[in-house]
C-alpha cells in the first residue's frame, strides 16, 4: 500500500491526510511540535495513519507532501526524500516570510528553492492554489462533469504522473503546467489562485498569467 508522508499537517496538510486516508493510502503526519500533538487527528483518521517525527515521515513515504511555512523548509529532511516524489504545497508570503529579492522579481520559484534544498528528491509544486476546506468539499470522482482541477508543475516526468494519479485519485483533475520554474503562474495574486476551476478554465488561467 502507498503511504504518503506528511511533513506538516496543519490546515492543507491534514485535509490531504482526510482524503488520502479515505481514498486507501497509509498516512503518516508530522509537525513541529512533535508526534504527541497529533493524537486528536490521528485519532480521527483511524488505524491507516500513525503520528511520527518529520524524519520518520520522510523515510516511511512513497509520496512525501511538505506542507510548511514557506521559511521553514530548510529544516525538511534531505536524506530519507532521496528519489521520492515530494509535494510542494508551500507559498511565499513575504509578509511572514521576509522579502527574498529573487522570489519577490520572479527570477525564481519558492519549489525551486525547495527543489534545491532536496537534492535527488524530485519535486512537485501541488495544493497551493486551493483553499483547505476544498480539498475534502471540492473533491469529485474521476469523469464528473465539471470537476475541479489542480495544477502541478515539476522537473520530473515520472513524479509528475504519480502525484497526477494521487490527486486524481484523491477527487481533482490536473492541469501540467511545466517544469518548476513556471510555477509563478500559480502563485498569489495569478488569475489560477483560488478559484474553482474545470481544467480548460484553468489551463486559461495559467495561460494568462503575468509576472
Amino acid at each position: 500500500m502507498t503511504t504518503i508522508g506528511l511533513i506538516g499537517a496543519g490546515h492543507i496538510g491534514s485535509q490531504i491526510a482526510r482524503q488520502a486516508v479515505a481514498h486507501g493510502y497509509d498516512v503518516v503526519v508530522s509537525n513541529s511540535r512533535g508526534p504527541q500533538t497529533l493524537a486528536d487527528l490521528v485519532g480521527e483518521l483511524g488505524e491507516h495513519a500513525r503520528a511520527a517525527t518529520a524524519e520518520q515521515a520522510a523515510e516511511a513515504a512513497d509520496i512525501a507532501v511538505v506542507t510548511i511555512p514557506f521559511n521553514a523548509i530548510d529544516r525538511v529532511p534531505v536524506e530519507p526524500l532521496r528519489g521520492k516524489p515530494v509535494i510542494d504545497t508551500n507559498n511565499y508570503y513575504w509578509e511572514r516570510d521576509g522579502h527574498r529579492a529573487e522570489l519577490d522579481d520572479f527570477t525564481e520559484t519558492s519549489a525551486e528553492q525547495l527543489q534545491r534544498h532536496l537534492a535527488g528528491a524530485h519535486v512537485v509544486k501541488a495544493f497551493n492554489h486551493i483553499f483547505a476546506s476544498d480539498i475534502t468539499d471540492n473533491a469529485q470522482d474521476a469523469g464528473t462533469a465539471d470537476r475541479r482541477a489542480l495544477a502541478i508543475y515539476g522537473d520530473d516526468e515520472q513524479a509528475n504522473k504519480v502525484v497526477s494519479d494521487f490527486i486524481d485519485t484523491i477527487g481533482f483533475d490536473v492541469v501540467d503546467g511545466g517544469p518548476l520554474s513556471e510555477s509563478w503562474r500559480i502563485q498569489r495574486d495569478t488569475p489560477g489562485y483560488g478559484p474553482r476551476m474545470t481544467a480548460g478554465e484553468l489551463r486559461a488561467a495559467l495561460a494568462a498569467a503575468t509576472r
